[in-house]
């Protein structure tokens, strides 16, 4: 890639997007029924400390944030998840976005081997607070899945956005590693219809979906804000910061 995400020192609450420069299955992906995959964890009450918020504004709480989300209807007509090329390698160096992923967001550093093979090494699954030893254990969640971003505008875009979308290693939390039975669980599903099963995940959890639509001016339609909004009452600490895409 050509920016390696920093590995997660500690877990966070709140969001964050850094800009400019989703999920799938352990290994590879499956269909995001969606299926999605995930990534690691927040402490709640924690902001992430990484840079970048969006131009000229300040960080947002997440109620401030959920109102900067564009309104609007959604629709599947068309979908395929192969209009997303991802896991692609985008620096040449055998690392595909999924063992990016893997690398950066690792507690306990992996052995990488020929071709980005990665053994050992230890992970903290934060939708569900599991600690994961076995690479192939995890999937790589696309935070907004890749069908719910159709529906939300990407439907529109070309080609070469939707695959920089997939890939989007220029913000810390639009991937995330996380087991496969929470990103299964999840698969393509909104705020509205499936959270966290982590009570302490679920502001974070907000505050990084709602960082990703609006880094890539996605929509939301009246029962995902209204569940954002239901959320975002028990999330008064949980810091919002991003910045749009490219």
């Amino acid at each position: 890639m050509t920016v390696r995400r920093l590995a997660r020192a500690t877990p966070i609450v709140a969001a964050l997007l850094i800009a400019s420069l989703a999920g799938c299955t352990p290994g590879e992906a499956k269909p995001e029924s969606d299926s999605k995959p995930s990534t690691p964890a927040s402490t709640p009450g924690k902001q992430s400390a990484a840079p970048g918020a969006p131009a000229g504004g300040s960080d947002l709480s997440l109620a401030e944030a959920i109102a900067k989300i564009p309104a609007g209807d959604e629709a599947r007509d068309g979908y395929k998840r192969d209009s997303f090329k991802h896991w692609i390698d985008e620096d040449g160096d055998s690392c595909s976005t999924r063992n990016e992923v893997l690398l950066a967001e690792a507690v306990k550093k992996p052995d990488q081997g020929a071709r980005c093979a990665l053994t050992g090494g230890e992970w903290l699954s934060y939708y569900d607070e599991v600690t994961v030893t076995a690479a192939g254990k995890l999937d790589i969640d696309h935070m907004v899945p890749l069908a719910e971003a159709w529906d939300s505008g990407a439907s529109a875009w070309d080609a070469d956005r939707r695959m920089r979308y997939a890939n989007d290693l220029g913000a810390e939390r639009s991937l995330v590693a996380v087991t496969a039975k929470t990103n299964r669980s999840k698969a393509d599903k909104d705020p509205a219809q499936w959270l966290p099963p982590a009570a302490s995940a679920q502001c974070t959890y907000g505050a990084d979906w709602v960082a990703t639509k609006l880094r890539w001016k996605l929509t939301a339609d009246d029962k995902e804000r209204t569940a954002l909004e239901d959320l975002a009452k028990d999330c008064a600490d949980t810091v919002v910061k991003y910045e749009v895409a490219p």
